[in-house]
């Protein structure tokens, strides 16, 4: 079983192996930079091979490594600053990626800003398009949306016609969220429900693109499309729903990334070994 959570790089980038080693991870994911700002402080030769040795060192498969995408870029933006930007920055993670041999990067799909979904999507695929062009082995992975405001890609049909458009096909994959599926109207609560919306992601989606699973519960009710992720079987999505996911993927040997809260209630070291207990 792969599971695991997001880990900090505080320090320097290889202390997030050190960090997912102490909470008895086998998979984890990482901003490469400060994930709040648009400027990224570039890897030194030290850095990249500190970071490899210590993966290596603690035997975690770099298939079960991720990285996730800094908050500010919007591929699907109308605003073409912006949208250059983001391209920009989601090509130079590409690149980082590469140095460091993580190979998922995983990039929210953005804001439409009111624009409408046909001219955000593409907008977003353009983008994408641009960043596939990296000449390396990193595969970009399209996490779907809780589908708030001005969103794209919270319906698998949707998220599979974004996805079908990209080329070339091996740079791409997909990252599923739990939380974001159930806020946008998926029920996951029972082991029935699990099956019925992994069958509409095979459907729309396919499986065997599936590269990573955000496993979070919800804050929220279903549909209500909140994207506050909760502990593992204490939110809405709950015990017996969580259980069916983790069972139904660790089948399937994909990496389980968690993005839960730390809190009065839980910390990663608890959810991370809750996970395992259910599994």
């Amino acid at each position: 079983m792969l599971v695991g959570c997001h880990v900090s790089i505080s320090g320097s980038i290889d202390k997030a192996v050190d960090n997912a080693v102490e909470r008895k991870c086998s998979a984890f994911q990482i901003f490469t930079r400060n994930p709040r700002g648009w400027h990224a402080k570039e890897l030194t030769d030290p850095d990249v091979k500190n970071f490899k040795e210590k993966l290596s060192a603690n035997k975690i498969d770099r298939f079960a490594t991720c990285a996730h995408m800094p908050y500010l870029p919007n591929l699907s933006s109308p605003k073409e600053d912006g949208f250059e930007k983001s391209v920009s920055s989601l090509i130079g993670e590409v690149e980082r990626c590469g140095k460091l041999g993580i190979p998922y990067l995983v990039t929210h799909l953005g804001s439409h800003l009111g624009t409408g979904e046909e001219a955000g999507i593409k907008r977003l695929v353009k983008g994408l398009t641009k960043a596939g062009q990296v000449k390396n082995d990193v595969m970009i992975l399209l996490e779907n949306t809780a589908g708030q405001k001005n969103s794209v890609g919270s319906d698998f049909a949707q998220l599979g016609e974004i996805f079908r458009q990209l080329k070339p096909e091996k740079k791409f994959g997909i990252c599923l969220d739990t939380c974001h599926a159930f806020v946008s109207g998926y029920d996951l609560r029972t082991e029935k429900n699990v099956k019925e919306t992994f069958k509409e992601f095979e459907k729309h989606v396919g499986m065997e693109n599936l590269k990573i699973l955000h496993l979070n519960d919800a804050k929220g009710e279903i549909g209500c499309n909140l994207d506050r992720h909760y502990h593992i079987g204490l939110g809405s999505i709950g015990k017996e729903g969580m259980t069916a996911v983790i069972k139904f993927i660790s089948k399937k040997k994909i990496p389980i990334i968690l993005e839960t809260p730390i809190d009065d209630t839980r910390d990663d070291f608890e959810n991370v070994k809750i996970v395992k207990e259910l599994a």
